[in-house]
């Protein structure tokens, strides 16, 4: 599906001269492959700085207890860190990639260096309790540094409100470091609730779908984070694999070097990073040089506002 120049798939460009030899060499790290640090941006409530690249794990990391499997997701775990990054999101929602991250970070003993994020979503307060302590146990650790509420968009407000309490009460425990709202559906009236939501309550996070093949949130909730300084992680920063297919056959054009984008993946990690808006892009992978690609597009220059606008008229032609 991910091809390029019409050619090659994504692993075949990238294994030919991209890092990949870096990522999977014995005692040699991503980070040491590449000499240019791992971008950072401040976390709005704490300025606590935060990489800006992370990995999602719905779908790829549903897996079973296969060795090889997780042995593979280990591997794209020691890359994220080895590369500068910290940031894993999961969810209940994912099947059992809750667990098998948990897992993971236990037997890597990593969990102390990644920020660790995932969801919750109930019909009644009990429920929702009972789902939180449900990921304590299979993320095994009692904190959690993001603790999200999930696809918003679905929730009556009253329920929205009572739920972000017990999780402002949680977060007071010391259960958690962070809370922040989700939606990841493609409707113009989520965007909306989330902004209303974040006028109106107190949320660190907020965690919207956002590619250069879906590019609502521009309008109002990019400029509507930034005012109520509110993290913001863009999920499906890929457009579920629709830009890829888009630029099949396509040659990544050579002024995308003015950003120091080597690849198709970057080109569109670039332009969602370009706005200072968003903290952290958290696409989903369960390949090591997938995972150095995405890395590397939080190296180097970013795209400027005219830049984007160039960009993003390139990629509407194709779409």
């Amino acid at each position: 599906m991910n091809k390029f120049n019409g050619l090659y798939t994504r692993r075949e460009m990238l294994a030919m001269g991209l890092g990949l030899a870096a990522s999977v060499l014995p005692g040699l790290s991503p980070a040491q492959g590449n000499a240019k640090p791992l971008l950072t941006r401040p976390i709005p409530k704490t300025r606590e700085p935060l990489p800006v690249i992370g990995l999602g794990t719905a779908i790829v990391f549903d897996i079973d207890d296969a060795v090889a499997q997780r042995t593979a997701r280990a591997q794209v775990i020691r890359a994220l860190l080895g590369g500068g990054a910290r940031l894993i999101d999961t969810a209940p929602s994912y099947g059992a990639a809750e667990s098998v991250v948990g897992d993971l970070l236990a037997e890597l003993k990593v969990r102390d260096q990644v920020f660790l994020a995932t969801k919750v979503r109930a019909n009644d307060n009990a429920a929702f309790v009972a789902q939180m302590k449900a990921s304590q146990r299979r993320l095994r650790t009692p904190k959690i540094d993001l603790m999200q509420l999930h696809n918003v968009g679905f929730l009556e407000r009253g329920m929205v409100a009572s739920q972000l309490a017990i999780l402002r009460e949680w977060k007071q425990q010391g259960h958690f470091r962070y809370i922040g709202v989700t939606h990841s559906q493609r409707q113009d009236d989520a965007n909306a609730r989330l902004i209303e939501i974040m006028q109106q309550e107190k949320i660190d996070f907020i965690q919207v779908n956002y590619s250069m093949a879906e590019r609502g949130v521009e309008e109002r909730l990019l400029s509507a984070a930034a005012d109520t300084g509110t993290a913001l992680l863009c999920n499906l920063p890929y457009g579920r694999g629709r830009l890829f297919r888009a630029v099949r056959g396509q040659i990544l054009p050579p002024w995308a070097a003015e950003f120091d984008a080597a690849t198709w993946g970057q080109f569109f990690l670039k332009y969602l990073l370009g706005n200072v808006a968003v903290n952290a892009v958290i696409p989903g992978t369960d390949k090591v040089e997938y995972m150095v690609d995405n890395l590397d597009a939080g190296r180097g220059r970013l795209p400027d506002a005219a830049m984007r606008k160039r960009m993003a008229a390139l990629i509407d032609a194709l779409l």
